[in-house]
């Protein structure tokens, strides 16, 4: 039970990749009022989780209610993460998430595809269990990597701060670059997962 736990925990870990997703939040809560920052990442993290929750009991059938495959699950958060990517990459006057009202993000592209991104949502969909040990054993690994998010981008400002901001620009761009690569690997996946079905 205890690795079925951490191996659950780490895959997780690996999908949804705080650490990488740092100088995504950082830009997104860049216009935001700093003491309602906190306030946003709490809810951002939650909105993922709940909506991670939702999947792993629900999401084989609601993708079959709505006619959906996974890949096409794939290469649609795969186009969403490249564009985020290239304005990262060459920053934009609106900034990396565009025009949002009240100048702070909401779902998307923190919660959605951010945290609770095609990869992570897919990952999810394998948890199905008809043993309650694993589904509770699977819940509380997702619990756990919640915290991580919160812990994570909660000191993501003082890391900011502590770095400066051509530190944190660099890291930016070159995250930028990593998100990039990284959505064309999801989006070959998807077009692979594809070619096999025809």
């Amino acid at each position: 039970m205890t690795q079925s736990f951490f191996q659950t925990f780490i895959l997780l870990l690996l999908v949804t990749d705080p650490f990488g997703n740092v100088p995504l939040f950082v830009a997104g809560l860049k216009d935001v009022p700093v003491p309602r920052r906190p306030r946003i990442v709490v809810r951002e993290c939650a909105i993922a989780f709940l909506l991670l929750l939702i999947f792993m009991f629900f999401g084989r059938h609601f993708l079959s209610a709505l006619q959906l495959s996974e890949v096409a699950l794939r290469i649609g958060g795969a186009v969403i993460l490249l564009l985020i990517a290239i304005r990262m990459v060459f920053p934009h006057p609106d900034g990396v998430l565009g025009r949002t009202e009240g100048g702070e993000p909401f779902i998307v592209p923190l919660a959605i595809p951010a945290l609770a991104g095609p990869s992570a949502l897919a990952t999810v969909l394998l948890f199905t269990s008809r043993s309650m040990e694993e589904v509770a054993v699977h819940v509380a690994a997702l619990g756990a990597v919640a915290v991580v998010w919160l812990a994570v981008f909660l000191s993501a400002e003082r890391l900011q701060k502590r770095l400066g901001p051509q530190v944190m620009t660099a890291f930016e761009r070159l995250m930028g670059l990593i998100l990039a690569a990284m959505s064309i690997e999801m989006l070959l996946g998807g077009v692979r997962e594809f070619v096999k079905t025809l």
